[in-house]
């Protein structure tokens, strides 16, 4: 088969990398950056007559392959989705599908209509570790689920790359920080829950990363600043000690330290976190309802030393806690009294072998083989994903009005009717 990428930044080449490990041919490219255009040309052997600048370009042409891996900014997927799907492209379409909740649902239809196969990036239904969670859940190891605890634990370092000095930092050029940060999680609730979500409500705000915090006599960049010897924050002790890997890949092409040092004088991620044009919540936490019963909170905090999700799921017969750090799922099956020993069951999950704990090359798998025929449809297919995006801007809805938020009526509200 053959793919075109839209995107050529670091999710739109890990999926197009996979596709290609496959056997797949990338036949066209369209991005921006001309460095990164250029390398995406190379390693995939795209003639420069199919490496486009704009999108919207290659999108005008003949139709140049059979699926298309959009994984632009967030406000760029409706724009260029709809007319993928019209050209004939089936989607791999990174999250969010889009900020816009009358986009999302745009987008749902014309798939539909269309018959195309859209399948959106929830990368974390394919690592192991989530899959393992789903099967026990599945097999009655706690009984019915009850109620569950649920924490996106950002890291501090990673809020002041991605969501303070970063792509995602503002939610009007962006997405507010539970959809592009959390729909994954909003994702995995309704998953492993199994049941639609019936109402929110949420609170948070941007609490930290503001001028008012910044030490005194910071400067606006930690090229100039005389605290970056002491400054967790430094641009130089968040990148140079990493560089050639994440998060100092972002920075730029020429991951050298003259390379970086350059990229942290000049680019975007040299700035002062607490001077940036950062609008997104640094914390918001939400409670959810689910239309079986089901009550969830969910802490999403940039304010936490690792990266990683952890999860108490309580059930009628036990509680299963899950830390995808040290890849380990606790189950318990209740005791009857305090001095009983309970029964318990400590699970490592295999270890995954890509990133995304093993969901990246998992969902491009699962993408491969829908087109290929050797499945009916995809486990993140954009009618499942569809409700994640409700939900997640339900809770941003609940949090900047203070109502609790029904979700089928705000599905009601932002539908085709208000599409004229």
């Amino acid at each position: 088969m053959k793919f075109v990428l839209l995107g050529a930044g670091q999710r739109g080449m890990i999926y197009a990398r996979y596709a290609h490990q496959k056997g797949h041919a990338i036949a066209a490219v369209a991005e921006v950056d001309p460095v990164k255009r250029e390398i995406a040309g190379k390693e995939f052997g795209i003639p420069e007559a199919s490496c486009f600048g704009d999108a919207a370009e290659l999108l005008a042409q003949p139709k140049m392959g059979d699926a298309a891996i959009i994984a632009t900014m967030d406000r760029d997927h409706f724009g260029q989705a709809m007319p993928a799907m019209e050209k004939g492209y089936h989607l791999l379409l990174e999250k969010p599908i889009s900020p816009v909740p009358e986009e999302v649902l745009a987008i749902e239809e014309k798939a539909r209509e269309t018959g195309r196969q859209v399948v959106v990036c929830h990368v974390l239904r394919y690592s192991p570790f989530f899959r393992e969670i789903k099967r026990q859940l599945d097999s009655g190891a706690i009984g019915r689920i009850l109620t569950v605890q649920h924490n996106e634990n950002i890291g501090n370092f990673h809020m002041a790359h991605s969501f303070v000095r970063g792509n995602w930092r503002r939610s009007d050029t962006a997405s507010p920080l539970i959809m592009q940060k959390s729909c994954h999680d909003m994702d995995l609730l309704v998953w492993l829950i199994g049941s639609e979500c019936r109402q929110v409500a949420s609170f948070g705000s941007l609490t930290y990363f503001k001028p008012e915090n910044a030490p005194e006599g910071a400067a606006l960049r930690c090229a100039d600043c005389k605290l970056k010897e002491d400054c967790r924050f430094s641009a130089y002790k968040a990148y140079l000690p990493v560089m050639g890997a994440w998060p100092a890949a972002v920075l730029t092409e020429d991951q050298t330290e003259e390379g970086l040092r350059e990229a942290i004088r000049t680019g975007p991620y040299g700035r002062c976190v607490y001077r940036c044009d950062n609008t997104v919540c640094d914390h918001q936490v939400t409670v959810l309802e689910f239309e079986n019963g089901v009550t969830a909170t969910f802490n999403l905090s940039g304010f936490t030393n690792r990266i990683a999700r952890t999860l108490k799921i309580m059930g009628e017969d036990g509680e299963l806690r899950a830390n995808e750090y040290t890849n380990e799922i606790e189950i318990t099956r209740f005791a009857p009294n305090g001095a009983d020993q309970s029964e318990s069951l400590l699970i490592h999950p295999a270890l995954p072998t890509s990133g995304h704990g093993g969901g990246d090359g998992g969902i491009v798998e699962d993408f491969l083989s829908l087109l290929e025929g050797r499945q009916a449809e995809a486990a993140s297919d954009i009618r499942y994903s569809v409700e994640s995006h409700m939900m997640a801007c339900s809770a941003e809805e609940a949090r900047l009005t203070g109502a609790v938020v029904n979700i089928r009526d705000f599905r009601f509200r932002h539908g085709k009717k208000e599409r004229v």
